[in-house]
């Protein structure tokens, strides 16, 4: 059998964004198959883990390995820090790199720039969600943002991309110049419908029928579960905004049950508080094959962990792409030692240097 060791290349983000632009409904194509694969059990996503800092609490890097079958056949992992105080710079929170592993022999293929991936997979992901569980409830027709970061202006170009439309559009922040600028945003983006800044969290909720949470927040920071007395959908992105109080009134799915029960997130809590799961009524996949409905007439709370897998379709669709258009930024020679023993038979190691007994890979 002849292996052939795959060229190493690296796709930066000017690649990755020439690809994804305006390609909204063909990545949320993406998403939806990539659940699809991961719930058939096409996929292998360990745990992500966490590295923090003792000196710098709010800072953290995730390490998402993973592996997915399917058309994408890619094994890989996802790099991402957020560091919040990069924002009071001017600069993004997060930043992120994925490598992706060729399935054949494990070498790397690619490092691909994947703030951009990141955020058009967490996108793509919650405007599918939004499909899914309001298809018997029927389209909202308000909407409202609970943050206005990057993250928030990639759900609304995904929404917007997917053909939805809204009468009004709520914003809120914690920082008005934030908000400002986002409804600066809607207008330049031609977003449908009236946009108004609330100042007060508990007016955006209650005047939206679905609500993003795309923010920074560490701890829940909603408690009130009346300010969800009209039922609305929340794709609760950032995952720690809402109180176990919150949680444990609504009907919960989320993308994949182990996952999203961890790191302290707002269902982890509730579990925490009640000691089982009980109050998690499924996942995506499972509403997406008729396996859970979806209540009419309770809040439905969407927490997606973010999977590795979702990434990996993202960035090897992008990455077939670039080397499709002959465009791939191929580092020669980076791989040095391209021989089990080396090209010269002399310096071929002995039985002690690294045989099949040898210790090494």
């Amino acid at each position: 059998m002849t292996v052939r060791i795959p060229p190493f290349a690296v796709v930066p983000g000017s690649q990755v964004h020439q690809v994804l632009s305006g390609q909204e409904e063909h990545v949320i194509a993406l998403i939806e198959a990539a659940y699809r694969v991961h719930g058939e059990g096409d996929t292998v996503n360990p745990p992500s883990y966490f590295l923090r800092f003792p000196d710098r609490p709010s800072s953290r890097i995730i390490a998402l390995p993973a592996s997915i079958g399917g058309q994408s056949k890619v094994d890989g992992i996802k790099w991402i820090s957020s560091f919040p105080e990069n924002i009071e710079a001017g600069i993004p929170r997060a930043s992120a790199v994925v490598v992706l592993n060729d399935q054949a022999t494990g070498y790397p293929i690619a490092c691909m720039e994947s703030s951009i991936i990141s955020a058009a997979r967490t996108a793509a992901s919650a405007a599918l969600a939004a499909d899914v569980l309001t298809k018997e409830r029927g389209r909202p027709r308000r909407i409202g943002f609970f943050g206005t970061g990057f993250i928030a202006r990639y759900i609304h170009t995904y929404l917007h991309g997917a053909g939805w439309t809204f009468d009004e559009v709520g914003v809120h922040d914690l920082d008005l110049e934030h908000a400002g600028g986002f409804r600066s945003y809607l207008a330049r983006s031609g977003a449908t419908g009236q946009v108004t800044v609330h100042e007060r969290a508990e007016d955006l909720i209650r005047s939206s029928d679905l609500v993003v949470f795309a923010t920074v927040a560490g701890t829940p920071h909603v408690t009130d579960p009346g300010w969800f007395s009209h039922h609305p959908v929340v794709l609760h992105v950032s995952l720690r905004d809402l109180a176990p109080a919150v949680i444990l009134e609504s009907a919960n799915i989320v993308d994949d049950i182990e996952h999203c029960l961890k790191a302290d997130t707002s269902p982890h809590l509730a579990e925490q508080q009640t000691g089982n799961r009980d109050f998690i009524d499924g996942t995506l996949y499972d509403v997406m094959t008729g396996r859970t409905a979806v209540p009419a007439g309770r809040t439905v709370v969407f927490s997606p962990f973010g999977l590795g897998v979702l990434d990996l379709a993202v960035s090897k669709y992008v990455y077939d792409r670039v080397a499709a258009e002959g465009t791939l930024k191929v580092v020669d020679d980076f791989f040095h030692e391209t021989s089990r023993y080396g090209d010269d038979p002399a310096k071929t190691p002995g039985p002690a240097g690294g045989g099949a007994g040898g210790g090494h890979a």
